[in-house]
């Protein structure tokens, strides 16, 4: 009996190996078409192919803007806006859309070694742009260095309000650092699709890819002149490379900013539901949707179904009006949106939430937050913050379980949340399920619908002793039956 004890001790004693940390995307991801000989009977130009998917020929400036010089796989350049060549890939807007536009990394092409093709000059990058910014991407943002603000003149941004007051209750609240012997969000890319994200960060370097601006066609997202975006991706993934600074529920996470906002702060709804399709097109598996994101828009109602059709946990801020949310369809593809309520250490809440719509709440009252100009550490209030939050403890879940769908991630995030104040288990029309519980939420075993037996990340060690008595038990009604039968043989 004894040495089957020590074996099983052994075996749930041991370490599972963790899952090697995956290094963000280094080729970008980006919309783009694949020139045939003909379309319709006639040769494909630049103008017909503007008209096909995005309504305007005259639009074909910007795909000309967007490929101009760029090294084609036959070798050479697109120089001349009326010659095409079947085989070459044009880069496309984000909005694009219609039967042959593709999602993904262009594929490699061979450079030329014979000089320069077709009149571009010497030096000339593959990929650069007139006026020498580049073409989009969802890599990483090099170590250490910045890229223009919002839309390349800062002095029109209107950066969020944010108190310089400092308050760390949300961080010790979520004790991030208790889930971490299970997980840190290795492997998983989190969009997040609000202001952008400042890359240039130190808490946030090597881990934001360049990402998209849906508002200017093809950008990228990987600055920040608003500061929400930021913030959000600060909870969700800092590091603790700074003393003092809030380290985020998952620092081993990638993030992809996905910038729907513009430098004024104005949104359009068009820009969100093009933001939500691309981050789900380029591999996301958890999208966090800042304050502006209206989800009673057709538009944006219209993407998030597509993103549940295709296993994406969504994180929103619960509605303040009355919305009709979407849902997947019968062919659904394990999505689930979690609305999410954010709340500050007394309880109070942060907005004036539609009754019954909170699934969830997080910390989004005086929540310390990264800023910008260097990472300062500011204080901010707002539902996208607890919206971050949710989205750091998805990633820490599907990191330390991914076999499992978002709909099953959605549970574990709803049954092990924590009752607040006097709330009952099954659930209060102010705080849903109640406080999320990282730790919790990626301890074995799970019991019931989704209520973890273990409270904390230490629930390993209950796993074994309930092994350990349970084993006990077995050999113990096994001595016992023993004894049993001998007597009975005896007085027979």
């Amino acid at each position: 009996m004894l040495v089957v004890l020590m074996v099983g001790c052994a075996f749930l004693a041991t370490p599972r190996p963790s899952a090697a940390r995956s290094a963000p995307d280094t080729e970008p991801y980006v919309k783009y078409y694949v020139v045939t000989s003909q379309y319709q009977g006639q040769p494909e130009t630049l103008t017909e192919i503007a008209r096909r998917f995005l309504g305007s020929g005259a639009r074909s400036v910007e795909i000309y803007q967007l490929n101009t010089g760029r090294v084609q796989p036959d070798g050479a350049r697109l120089t001349d806006p009326g010659v095409l060549r079947a085989g070459w890939y044009l880069v496309l807007p984000w909005d694009a859309a219609g039967a042959g536009v593709k999602y993904g990394q262009l594929p490699p092409v061979r450079r030329s070694t014979a000089g320069p093709t077709q009149g571009v000059s010497p030096g000339a990058s593959a990929s650069a742009r007139p006026g020498g910014s580049p073409s989009p991407s969802l890599s990483p943002s090099p170590t250490g260095t910045r890229p223009p603000a919002g839309d390349g003149n800062p002095s029109k941004c209107r950066a969020t309000t944010a108190s310089s007051g400092r308050s760390d209750w949300a961080q010790l609240r979520m004790a991030a650092d208790s889930a971490w012997t299970a997980t840190r969000g290795n492997g998983v890319k989190v969009a997040v699709v609000d202001t952008g994200v400042d890359a240039g960060l130190q808490q946030l370097s090597g881990r934001v890819a360049v990402g998209a601006d849906v508002t200017v066609g093809n950008g990228r997202g990987d600055s920040d002149c608003l500061g929400s975006g930021t913030a959000m991706a600060g909870i969700i993934a800092a590091n603790d490379s700074v003393d003092g600074a809030p380290v985020g529920l998952a620092p081993d996470a990638t993030i992809l900013p996905v910038r729907m906002v513009r430098s004024s702060g104005d949104a359009r709804p068009a820009d969100a539901a093009t933001a939500i399709e691309v981050a789900v097109s380029t591999g996301a598996s958890v999208v966090a949707l800042g304050s502006r994101v209206d989800l009673a828009d057709p538009a944006v109602a219209a993407s998030l179904t597509t993103a549940l059709e295709h296993d994406v946990l969504v994180v929103a801020g619960a509605p303040v009006k009355p919305t009709t949310v979407p849902s997947p369809s019968g062919r659904s593809g394990g999505g689930a949106l979690v609305l999410t309520g954010g709340v500050g250490p007394g309880g109070q809440l942060a907005e004036k939430y539609l009754d019954g719509s909170v699934e969830v709440v997080a910390p989004g009252v005086e929540v310390a937050t990264l800023g910008l100009g260097g990472g300062k550490v500011v204080s901010n209030t707002g539902t996208e913050y607890a919206v971050a939050f949710v989205a750091g403890e998805a990633a820490l879940i599907r990191a330390a379980q991914p076999g499992l769908t978002a709909a099953q991630v959605e549970d574990r995030i709803r049954g092990t949340a924590e009752p607040i104040g006097g709330q009952v288990a099954e659930g209060d029309p102010r705080y849903g399920s109640g406080m999320i519980n990282p730790a919790a939420s990626v301890a074995e075993p799970v019991d019931g619908p989704g209520r973890a037996a273990a409270q904390s990340a230490g629930g390993g060690g209950g796993t074994a002793l309930a092994v350990i008595l349970g084993l006990v038990l077995v050999l113990g009604a096994g001595g016992v039956l023993t004894i049993w039968l001998r007597r009975r043989r005896y007085a027979g």
